[in-house]
C-alpha cells in the first residue's frame, strides 16, 4: 500500500478525540471572528458580485443573510476568511488551513446534514491533510518556486473536509485529490506587484471551492490519478523539493495542535520582529533619535516582503518595512493601519525606509519551524539595542489564551458588524460536540 492510500484511509477512518474540543472550539471562534470581519472587506463584496447571481442552497455565506450552494458558500467564506491577513496559519506547511478548510467543512455539513461532531471531524481531517501533505512536499521550497501554500495545499485539505461529509470512502477520498492536484493553483508573484497583491486574499476561496468540486467529482465516479501525491507528475514532483512520504503518516502530533493563532493583521514571518519591536520600544520611540533599524531573520523577509511603497492594502501587510512602520506609528493592533487611507501616511513611510534586513544564519535553519527574528535600534547618540524573538506570540510555544482570542474575536466583530452577537456563536460552537445538526452555528453567522 502506498503512504498516500495509507493516509487516505486513516483521514477516512479516525473520530475526533474529545480530549480536542478545546482546540477546535477556539480554532473555530478566530476564523470564524476572522470571516465575519472579512465579509466586510472590499475584496469580499466584490467577490460576491463577480460570482453572480447567488445559488439557491443549505449553505450560509459568514456575515449575511444569504444560504447558497457548497461551492459557492465554500469559495466565499474562504475569501473573507483570508481577506485581512489574520486566519491562523501552520509553520511546517506554511499555510493557513482555517480560510481553506473551516469554510468548506460548514457548507458541505450544511448540505450533507452533518453532525456538529462530524463537522469537527472533517475539519480535523481537512488540516491534518492540507498540513502533512504540504510538509511532505516541502513547503519552503514550494514558496521559493513561487507556489503559494495555501491554495496549493489548501485543495487537498478542502476536498478531505467535504469528502468526509459527503461520502467517506478511503479510494473515493484518493480520486477526490487526483481531482485536486488538477485544480490545485497559486502563485507567488502577487507578492512582487505593488498594486497586483488583492489576488492573494482569494486563494482560500480557490481552494475551499476546488475541494468541494474534487470531492463531487469523485464521488460522481470521473476518475482521477490515485498517483496525485506520489506519482510520477504527482504534487511532490511538481513541487520539486525534497519530498519525504513518511510525513503522511508518521507519529506527529495532529496538526491542530500545530496551529499559531495570529494577533497582527500582517504576514506571520513579521511577528517575531513586532514582539521583539514592543519589548524594545513599547510602540513609542522618536524616530528622529534613530539612526538605523535592523531586522535579522530567515532569508524569507529579503525574498519576498521587501516592497516600501505597497499600492493596496494587500501589499501592505504583505510588506515587513510598511507592516514595521505601521507598528511604530499606530500600535500593533490597529485594524486601520493597512487601510488604502494609509499607505500614503507619512510618518509609515519614514520609518518603512529606515528598516533594513539581514539574513541571521541561526533564524534561517530554524526556519520554518520557527519564524524568529532580532531586531536592532542604533540611536543618534550610539546606543546599540537588541532583541531576539524565536517564537512570537500566538504560535503554540507561547499561545493566545482563550481570552485573548475572545478579545480578537470581539475586536473584530465590533469594528465590522456592529450589533453581532458574539456570545451566540460562542455557545453554538461550544455546543457542537453533541449538536444533532450545524443550524445554531449556521444561524449564529448570519447577520
Amino acid at each position: 500500500m502506498s503512504a498516500t492510500s495509507d493516509f487516505a484511509g486513516r483521514l477516512v477512518a479516525f473520530d475526533v478525540a474529545e480530549s480536542d474540543i478545546g482546540t477546535l472550539n477556539t480554532l473555530l471562534l478566530d476564523q470564524l471572528a476572522v470571516a465575519l470581519f472579512g465579509s466586510r472587506q472590499p475584496v469580499s463584496q466584490a467577490s460576491e458580485a463577480a460570482t453572480g447571481v447567488l445559488s439557491r442552497g443549505p449553505a450560509v455565506v459568514v456575515g449575511r443573510n444569504s444560504r447558497v450552494g457548497a461551492e459557492q458558500a465554500a469559495f466565499l467564506n474562504g475569501v473573507s476568511g483570508h481577506s485581512y491577513e489574520l486566519d491562523d496559519t501552520h509553520d511546517g506547511s506554511l499555510s493557513h488551513p482555517g480560510a481553506a478548510v473551516i469554510g468548506t467543512a460548514l457548507a458541505a455539513a450544511a448540505e450533507t446534514g452533518a453532525t456538529g461532531r462530524q463537522l469537527l471531524g472533517a475539519i480535523v481531517a481537512g488540516y491534518e491533510a492540507m498540513g502533512r501533505i504540504g510538509v511532505a512536499a516541502d513547503a519552503p521550497h514550494a514558496i521559493a518556486r513561487g507556489l503559494h501554500p495555501t491554495s496549493l495545499f489548501g485543495v487537498f485539505g478542502a476536498a478531505t473536509a467535504a469528502l468526509r461529509l459527503i461520502r467517506p470512502e478511503p479510494q473515493l477520498l484518493e480520486r477526490a485529490w487526483g481531482h485536486s492536484l488538477s485544480l490545485a493553483s497559486g502563485s507567488m508573484q502577487f507578492s512582487q506587484e505593488p498594486d497586483g497583491a488583492e489576488v492573494k486574499r482569494l486563494h482560500a476561496g480557490f481552494a475551499a471551492r476546488n475541494g468541494v468540486l474534487a470531492a463531487r467529482l469523485a464521488v460522481a465516479g470521473i476518475s482521477a490519478p490515485l498517483g496525485s501525491i506520489e506519482g510520477r507528475y504527482g504534487l511532490f514532483a511538481l513541487v520539486g523539493g525534497r519530498s519525504d512520504a513518511r510525513v503522511l503518516t508518521d507519529d506527529r502530533p495532529t496538526i491542530i495542535s500545530e496551529i499559531s493563532i495570529k494577533p497582527y493583521a500582517c504576514n506571520r514571518l513579521f511577528h517575531a520582529a513586532i514582539d521583539a519591536l514592543g519589548t524594545l520600544t513599547g510602540f513609542a520611540v522618536d524616530r528622529a533619535l534613530v539612526r538605523s533599524l535592523v531586522i535579522r531573520g530567515p532569508r524569507k523577509l529579503m525574498d519576498q516582503h521587501m516592497v516600501r511603497r505597497p499600492a493596496s492594502s494587500m501589499a501592505a501587510q504583505y510588506s515587513l518595512p510598511f507592516a514595521i512602520g505601521a507598528a511604530l506609528t499606530h500600535g500593533p493592533h490597529d485594524l486601520e493601519a493597512f487601510t488604502p487611507t494609509h499607505l500614503a501616511n507619512a510618518e509609515i513611510l519614514a520609518w518603512a525606509d529606515m528598516v533594513q534586513v539581514e539574513v541571521d544564519p541561526g533564524f534561517e535553519k530554524a526556519f520554518p519551524a520557527h519564524f524568529g527574528a532580532e531586531v536592532e535600534i542604533v540611536t543618534r547618540a550610539g546606543e546599540v539595542r537588541s532583541e531576539r524573538v524565536l517564537d512570537s506570540l500566538g504560535t503554540t510555544a507561547r499561545p493566545m489564551d482563550g481570552g485573548a482570542v475572545r478579545t480578537k474575536a470581539a475586536q473584530l466583530v465590533a469594528a465590522a458588524l456592529p450589533g453581532f452577537q458574539l456570545g451566540r456563536l460562542v455557545e453554538a460552537i461550544e455546543q457542537l460536540w453533541q449538536a444533532p445538526d450545524v443550524s445554531a452555528l449556521q444561524a449564529a453567522l448570519q447577520h
